[in-house]
């Protein structure tokens, strides 16, 4: 399924909002910490690539990679 620049842009930074929301919520990290363990990680490098298709799953799954990577199991 092809999707355009903008909607790639929208899945994508509706995932980061999401990511960024479970960590403050569910893990006590402050803003800050949140946004850079996101934005610093590599699952965000995957992410911002269309061919992973990463975009297209939900939130949940791209959170639990991320908690993996961060150790935050």
């Amino acid at each position: 399924m092809k999707v355009t620049q903008a909607e790639f842009q929208n899945m994508k930074e509706e995932i980061v909002k999401d990511l960024i929301s479970r960590l403050i919520d569910e893990r006590g990290l402050t803003m800050e910490q949140a946004f850079d363990a996101v934005y610093t990680s590599r699952l965000f490098e995957k992410l911002n690539d269309p061919k992973t298709g990463l975009f297209f799953q939900s939130s949940g799954y791209v959170y639990s990679y991320l908690t993996e990577e961060l150790y935050l199991i």
